[in-house]
């Protein structure tokens, strides 16, 4: 047995067309990375915002082992009693302790427990408590070294600051919430790989996943729009970390962006 393993991260799933990316990718990006544990952040998969217990479901069925999710974790109210069972799906920690849901689980394969747990920031999104503490407190309750973590907020500022936090106490801290993929990836002194933010698996051709026209008009007319999920074919975007079996710290961080044409 290898003295590592792959963890495979994909970004926000966006509706229907990063559902069928996601569902078209997954054999791709078993066989070109060989990831131990795939993960997927699945807070925007039904309709843009918030995930269904069917659509948590599909994913286990094409191959995910966990789900992270955020700030949209509750747009839809069915996800509410899915959240307190056990599938292995996680809502941010730093919220209320009687919010349905865990902020933490953990998932074993080949004798690796790994533990995910969702962070939201603070900066421009409100109702969340510090996840610098939130984040002291559940790893000092860990009983492993690898850890997850997917945070998930919208200043830069902030998720890199948070690595600095959590290096050398998580294998990774991987943002999501803003869309766009950073080419800031690299791992800490520490052995903590970091990226500002691991993109999305949805629509090309839209803005951050919604109707590039529906978003211009807003803009040029400064006018409220309902907002709706972009038509065009799914791209994958997401990190492959590297990481060593016994410390549980990562060696290497890559991204990529898996486009249509490269699926099965």
């Amino acid at each position: 047995m290898s003295e590592t393993y792959n963890i495979v991260f994909c970004g926000d799933v966006v509706g229907k067309p990063g559902r069928e990316a996601l569902k078209a990718g997954v054999p791709t990006l078993k066989t070109r990375f060989d990831p131990l544990f795939l993960v997927v952040n699945g807070e925007n998969a039904a309709a843009g915002v918030g995930i269904t217990p069917a659509i948590a479901d599909e994913f286990y069925s094409w191959g995910v082992d966990a789900i992270t999710l955020g700030n949209h974790a509750f747009n839809k109210r069915e996800i509410g009693p899915y959240l307190d069972g056990e599938k292995p799906i996680v809502r941010p920690s730093n919220m209320p302790p009687n919010t349905p849901g865990r902020g933490v689980i953990t998932v074993t394969k080949e004798g690796i427990q790994l533990a995910l747990t969702n962070l939201c920031g603070r900066v421009f999104l409100d109702g969340y408590d510090d996840p610098f503490r939130e984040f002291d407190r559940l790893v000092r309750l860990l009983e492993t070294p690898h850890v997850l973590v997917d945070f998930h907020a919208e200043a830069t500022s902030e998720k890199v600051a948070f690595g600095y936090h959590a290096e050398g106490r998580a294998t990774c801290v991987l943002g999501t919430h803003t869309h766009v993929q950073t080419a800031d990836e690299r791992v800490l002194e520490g052995g903590t790989a970091v990226i500002t933010d691991v993109g999305m698996t949805g629509p090309s051709g839209s803005v951050i996943g919604m109707d590039r026209e529906i978003i211009l008009k807003r803009f040029l007319t400064t006018l409220p729009q309902k907002f709706e999920v972009g038509t065009g074919r799914g791209v994958i975007c997401g990190v492959c970390v590297g990481v060593n079996r016994l410390s549980g710290r990562a060696i290497s961080i890559e991204r990529f962006q898996l486009m249509p044409e490269e699926m099965n």
